[in-house]
């Protein structure tokens, strides 16, 4: 059984950093496309970022681009997201996904398995 547990995620002033993780079991995370949603109150999921069974990464939202950073550490079987100089609009529920795909996608019905997701919250 496929399982992700996300953790790292807290109340920050905005400027300040975060990195959230995404620990999986039962797989191992070279195998599968990992991708980081978001989802803010009153608002849909989001795709954020992915990494590819190959490795390559994508970010999807442009708001993030040069602030936010995926990365997967094999030994730990982790995948991360770094996320610096974090914006009171980046306020959101993070979820990391689990896709068999090769490819990376932004839409969540390419994921089948999901975690319970971890608040962030930017606020001075």
């Amino acid at each position: 059984q496929l399982q992700v547990v996300e953790s790292g995620g807290g109340l920050v002033q905005p400027g300040e950093s975060l990195r959230l993780s995404c620990a999986a079991s039962g797989f191992t995370v070279d195998d599968y496309s990992i991708g980081w949603f978001r989802q803010a109150p009153g608002k849909e999921r989001e795709g954020v970022s992915c990494v590819s069974r190959s490795g390559s990464s994508s970010n999807y939202k442009d708001a993030i681009k040069g602030r936010f950073t995926i990365s997967r550490d094999s030994a730990k079987n982790t995948v991360y997201l770094q996320m610096a100089s974090l914006r009171p609009e980046d306020t959101a529920v993070y979820y990391c996904a689990v896709a068999p795909s090769l490819r990376c996608s932004r839409y969540a019905l390419f994921f089948d398995s999901w975690g319970q997701g971890t608040q962030v919250t930017v606020s001075s």
